[in-house]
């Protein structure tokens, strides 16, 4: 179908033949779909910006029938809200009915209308033949009453008029006053099939409030989340229409996530709710902190929505852009409290921060007062922190004052956000709720994002009291205790009731539950309940006593039957609440190195037993054996060593065969150790091909053993197309460790057939991928390589904002044992919390927002101390160092690729880079086909452009720290080393390419940025890796090593597979012009890779080996 796009295309090219024609006023007319009508508002709206003219604009509309709704579905009201924002010189009807059938609905419009009104209907209604039998009298008689109760400003005739019907209205008229003219009550006129005209009481805004269903949000709703990523739309539609049913005035639509393509979701979802008119019913909030999906849900809805949200948090030139989008659009918007320095907490800050925002769209882009809805942050209480305890006193504060500041504004809120911290215990979570509204309603909150249900049930009054009080005074800083005595409080009640009916855990009314005596009570229990609570919470000061209490206790004859009784029975459980999702990955973690000690005491007697029987003891427990290595050519193991570590947590016997493993050592220690499931790990996209070969390998060898597939640049499709059609045998692809977990019971299950069951279901549904994957390469189109280089990017080199820029230094320079103390502030926490499989909810996604988050906050903030110390001891006692190089050298782009020149003449070619071009076709003809070498200038322009590179590594002293640990049996310690020394050498190349920018290229010298603009990628220039998108190909690598000399100057070499040893090291080129960006290339033709080949003087069979993952 058409776009709405291609829509206001057509509209603006109409406008632009009308106006030229000599028009005095537009027109649009015959409105049965109001998205339409809006499409042309927008063109308008366009045309008058860029010609600098504007005419009166005339919008009429069509009722259908007696419904009195347009054939879209709205009513009168609704039409009129959806598009007041053109501020038409005139509004009316036209045609589908006679004069009499559109009285009433003319008499409504005229009431709500602050413009002119008009009507032309048609003379009556048409015969059996079609025709229409009412003469002009007769029409103009019927037209009357229009005249007589001052409806209309102009009357004429639609269908079955003639102008001997016109003479006879226009003599009736003409004794007739026209209408005049009136104000209306300054409301906020929002729409979906149905009006809704927000008038609050500001006596009782409660009664007035707003309940926005908050559930349409893949932040907020797992199920809902779901149900988008499994295109289970049945679902989603089934979740907004409940939420519409329990009273949600307007629904929230939400499609923020990594794993959905959010404008294509977006667009189907509201696509699909406009077709359901008892959802459609009610105004929609396109909610996005992406720009371009918000304007994707708006192009999609006929009714009036919200918007949210926008912010000044990129500046004012972009504020005003986005929210003149939205006023063009006719949606009311939602401005966060946010600007260039950041978030507003404090009172101050959010009235300062709103007031400046109201004025901008007020005075400057002309908003309507009354479609501007303030979000001045609800953050968390309750957290223990005591900068947050003022949080819900500084927003009530301010919604009064913006209030008074800005009038005719909204305030909004994601109410939920309050009680973060008391995630899972409903009685108290739900207090906060109704007792924040309370209050902030009482100061002027308009409207908010809940749960429309709860909202209504919960009733202030009808709280107890005694939760009541402790809620408020936490909400309201009452007393320096309060969190505590809330937090002792909770605990004391069934987390599942209701905060209206309060139900207590056996009686308990909560005590002294946080005193030393309490915390030391556990040491009384019986040894098999110490080892129990020592390995549930990684307590590892005690176990080695209190195992050697159990062996000696008399209850176990032999040392093995404490590892298979009160051990094991520890460690089920840490299983269970893992799976469970009670307990996280660093606490397993923590609680696999308490398992290791205990082990590690009963090793010798163990041993000694098995001397005095004359070794025959060789019979041990367990789940199954997993073998599982990193393989051929790649070094990194950070995620192995996790699954190894959970899996033996869970009772398996994990080999661990450690990194760069070929595929024969893989296979032999399979046989070897009767091997139930093999895994393989790798990260670089060279061990995608090496796993093939070990699946292949397998089939060979008759091998049939489960093999489970992971790691970063794994994937479920990549197995399912690439793997499993190697091998015979099951073959699984899993996420990360705390999928691992129940795969791999899954695949060694005594029950034989649901064993059968689950690999029949991973086989059909990889089969299914596997389809999916072929329709779409018959659905993908790629451009001839000479047409992709024809739309290559376009850079004008005479412009003197692209001139090159030249180096401070020509040639390599190193910096070797740089300190670790200078990169510390450049550190991205954000993957380290995800090595650990610690994610934060909306809105506390992301450090340091995640320490906020009411299920994994604590412990992240326990992780985050624990870290810390680690670095400080590196730094202290230089057990980690940090090596690297920089290198430039003079440069210039032939074709696709970039000559590296001996000096500053350019007459000796030293080196050369090649490139890769992007070939799939893209939705617009204007946007360029990339490859890096667009971004230098070319060998004709005559001008010497220069490129950068660099490596980088903070592992060198690293092996002998994690051996330390290891020797300690402490995975805890070592895992934790290894994510830092990954986070400190990506945090060392941020420094280094900073110092480029600043001095040593010095083409962006004054720069100011703070890390997070950093880190947010707001600099000028970019540091593609070989390897990743911008150039998939990881053996240009090897032009960089040979050009630094990198190996000897700073110890960092190349695997088989170019992957970069220490593990912990990281690669890439400078690019320094402004016109450089990052891009993918995405899949490529085999006719560039035979290009490719050709230029680097490689094998084809080669090249398609380095470049399968991007070969269409």
């Amino acid at each position: 179908g058409i776009t709405y796009d291609e829509v206001v295309d057509a509209y603006y090219g109409q406008l632009q033949g009308l106006y030229a024609g000599g028009v005095d006023m537009f027109l649009v007319e015959t409105i049965f779909d109001t998205l339409n009508a809006k499409a042309a508002v927008y063109a308008l709206e366009k045309f008058f910006a860029d010609t600098g003219v504007r005419i009166p604009v005339f919008i009429s509309g069509t009722i259908v029938d007696n419904s009195g709704r347009t054939l879209s579905g709205q009513t009168n009201e609704a039409f009129w809200n959806s598009i007041s924002h053109a501020k038409p010189m005139a509004v009316g009807l036209n045609c589908a009915l006679g004069a009499t059938d559109m009285k009433k609905y003319i008499a409504n419009l005229s009431a709500c209308a602050d413009c002119f009104v008009f009507c032309y209907p048609n003379a009556g209604l048409p015969n059996a033949m079609g025709g229409y039998d009412q003469k002009g009298p007769e029409m103009a008689e019927e037209i009357r009453p229009f005249c007589e109760e001052n409806l209309v400003n102009a009357i004429g005739g639609c269908c079955g008029s003639t102008p001997e019907h016109i003479a006879a209205i226009a003599a009736m008229a003409g004794a007739y006053p026209p209408r005049a003219v009136h104000e209306v009550e300054p409301l906020m006129r929002i729409s979906g099939l149905e009006p809704l005209n927000y008038t609050p009481d500001a006596a009782n805004m409660r009664s007035t409030f707003l309940n926005i269903g908050e559930r349409c949000n893949v932040a907020g709703s797992i199920m809902f989340k779901k149900a988008v990523i499994n295109n289970d739309y049945d679902t989603a539609l089934a979740i907004a229409l409940k939420q519409v049913q329990q009273g949600a005035h307007v629904l929230d639509i939400n499609m923020d996530d990594g794993l959905i393509d959010g404008v294509a979701a977006m667009t189907k979802f509201v696509n699909l709710c406009i077709a359901d008119p008892e959802i459609s019913r009610v105004p929609f909030m396109i909610d996005s902190s992406k720009f371009h999906i918000v304007e994707a849900g708006l192009k999609c809805a006929q009714g009036k929505c919200i918007v949210n949200s926008i912010s000044m948090k990129e500046g004012e030139a972009k504020f005003r852009e986005q929210a003149t989008i939205v006023k063009n659009h006719g949606a009311a918007v939602v401005v966060m409290a946010f600007d260039e320095t950041g978030q507003a907490a404090g009172f101050e800050d959010k009235v300062s921060m709103c007031s400046r925002a109201y004025r901008i769209l007020v005075e400057e882009v002309g908003f309507n007062p009354q479609d501007i809805i303030f979000d001045p942050n609800i953050l968390t209480v309750g957290t223990g922190l005591s900068e947050h305890n003022n949080y819900a006193v500084d927003f009530i504060r301010a919604t009064r004052e913006i209030k008074r500041v800005c009038p005719g504004a909204k305030i909004s809120g994601g109410v939920s956000n309050i009680a973060f911290s008391f995630r899972g215990n409903e009685a108290v979570r739900r207090a906060f709720h109704s007792a924040f509204l309370h209050h902030a309603c009482k100061a002027g909150m308009d409207m908010g994002i809940v749960n429309a249900a709860q909202v209504n049930e919960d009733v202030y009054e009808k709280i107890d009291k005694e939760l009541l009080e402790m809620v408020e005074d936490v909400l309201l800083n009452r007393c320096e205790n309060a969190t505590e005595r809330m937090l002792e409080y909770a605990g004391s009640l069934e987390p599942k009731c209701k905060p209206t009916a309060v139900v207590k855990k056996g009686g308990a009314t909560g005590a002294a539950g946080g005193t030393k005596k309490a915390a030391d009570a556990w040491r009384s229990l019986p040894v098999e309940k110490r080892i129990a609570h020592s390995l549930v919470k990684g307590i590892d000061e005690f176990v080695v006593a209190d195992t050697e209490e159990a062996r000696t206790s008399g209850r176990y004859t032999r040392p093995l039957q404490v590892i298979e009784g009160p051990l094991m029975e520890g460690m089920n459980v840490v299983g269970d609440l893992f799976g469970a999702g009670k307990m996280f990955l660093p606490q397993v973690i923590k609680s696999a190195r308490v398992m290791k000690r205990a082990v590690g005491h009963l090793i010798p007697f163990i041993e000694e037993e098995k001397r005095l029987a004359g070794g025959d003891m060789s019979v041990e427990s367990n789940a199954g054996v997993f073998v599982i290595a990193t393989v051929k050519g790649d070094v990194h193991d950070i995620g192995k060593n996790i699954v190894a570590v959970v899996l033996g947590c869970n009772n398996f016997k994990v080999i661990d065969l450690g990194v760069m493993t070929p595929w024969d050592k893989i296979l032999d220690a399979a046989v070897e150790h009767k091997a139930d499931v093999i895994g393989l790990s790798g990260l670089i996209t060279p061990s995608l091909d090496e796993m093939v070969t070990v699946a292949k390998k397998m089939e060979e060898r008759g091998i049939k053993t489960p093999l489970l597939i992971g790691g970063a640049t794994t994937s479920k499709m990549h197995t399912a197309v690439k793997i499993a059609p190697a091998y015979s045998g099951p073959v699984v692809h899993v996420l990360d460790a705390s999928r691992s977990v129940p795969v791999v019971q899954a695949l060694v299950d005594k029950n034989l057939t649901q064993r059968q069951e689950f690999v029949d279901e991973v086989s059909e549904q990889y089969a299914e991928l596997r389809d999916e994957f072929y329709a779409g390469l018959e659905d993908r189109k790629y451009l001839s390589l000479a047409q992709a280089q024809d739309r290559a990017l376009k850079v004008d080199w005479t412009d003197p904002i692209n001139r090159p820029v030249r180096p401070s230094l020509i040639g390599a320079k190193s910096f070797m044992s740089f300190p670790i103390e200078d990169v510390l502030d450049y550190i991205d926490w954000n993957p380290f919390f995800q090595v650990w499989q610690l994610r934060g909810r909306y809105p506390n996604r992301g450090y340091p927002k995640i320490f906020n988050d009411a299920t994994v906050g604590s412990e992240a903030k326990k992780l985050f101390e624990e870290a810390q110390a680690m670095l400080a001891d590196f730094a202290k006692n230089k057990r980690v160092r940090l090596n690297g190089i920089v290198g430039f050298y003079p440069a210039n782009s032939v074709g696709d690729d970039i000559e590296v020149y001996e000096d500053e003449t350019c007459s000796s070619v030293r080196a050369k880079f090649f490139g890769l071009r992007q070939q799939a076709e893209k939705d617009s003809d204007t946007e360029p086909y990339m490859c890096v070498s667009d971004f230098v200038a070319p060998k004709g322009s005559g001008l010497v452009d220069y490129i950068g590179m660099f490596a980088c590594s903070a592992g060198h002293g690293l092996e002998e720290v994690v051996a330390g640990f290891k020797k300690d049996s402490d995975d805890y310690s070592y895992i934790m080393a290894e994510a830092l020394a990954d986070r400190l050498a990506e945090a060392y190349a941020e420094k280094l390419h900073e110092m480029v920018r600043r001095e040593l290229w010095g083409y962006a010298r004054d720069e100011a940025l703070s890390v997070d603009d950093m880190l947010k990628v707001k600099y000028q220039g970019i540091r593609p890796a070989p390897g990743y998108p911008s150039q998939p190909d990881h053996t240009e690598k090897l032009t960089m090593w040979q050009l630094m000399d990198v190996d000897t100057e700073t110890g960092i070499s190349l695997t088989e597979s170019l992957a970069m040893m220490p593990a912990a090291s990281v690669s890439g080129l400078y690019f320094a012009g402004k016109c450089s960006s990052y891009f993918a290339v995405g899949k490529i033709t085999s006719e560039q890779v035979s290009d490719y080949a050709l230029r680097k003087k490689m094998d084809g069979k080669e090249a398609e080996r380095w470049l399968s993952t991007s070969l269409n």
